[in-house]
């Protein structure tokens, strides 16, 4: 029953490991929330308010589901912020060398956001432009 049981712990603790973790940057969206606050401002340079390598970073509207984001991304992708179920935010989803290191979820403050018709951005074309009602 000992062996039994260090055996299960002992698998409990390697697929544990396996687990990658996937940051969800609060300093990027409090950034954000304060460019997005000023009206004054059309758009947001995000690679200005990086500290972290990046090479893709995605731009999800409200409602968008797991299965879109995942086809979009090309990775398995567990949403975070139940995204496809609220109105109240856009996801941006970052990622470096084909995994997902990072999430800001952005509050729409009444607000859109566009990537400008290309399908993510990238560290020297990083602009998400803000529209308002």
């Amino acid at each position: 029953m000992k062996k039994l049981i260090i055996s299960f712990l002992f698998i409990v603790l390697v697929a544990g490991c396996n687990q990658k973790s996937i940051k969800h940057n609060k300093d990027l969206e409090e950034s954000i929330f304060t460019i997005v606050d000023d009206e004054n401002n059309s758009e947001i340079s995000v690679g200005a308010l990086t500290d972290f390598k990046w090479d893709q970073a995605f731009l999800f509207e409200p409602y968008t589901p797991d299965e879109q984001m995942e086809k979009e991304l090309g990775v398995e992708f567990e949403d975070p912020s139940n995204l496809r179920s609220r109105d109240d935010i856009y996801l941006l989803v970052f990622l470096h060398g084909g995994e997902v290191v990072q999430y800001a979820e952005i509050d729409r403050q009444g607000a859109d956001f566009s990537i400008g018709g290309v399908e993510f951005l990238t560290p020297e074309q990083d602009v998400i432009e803000i529209s308002r009602d």
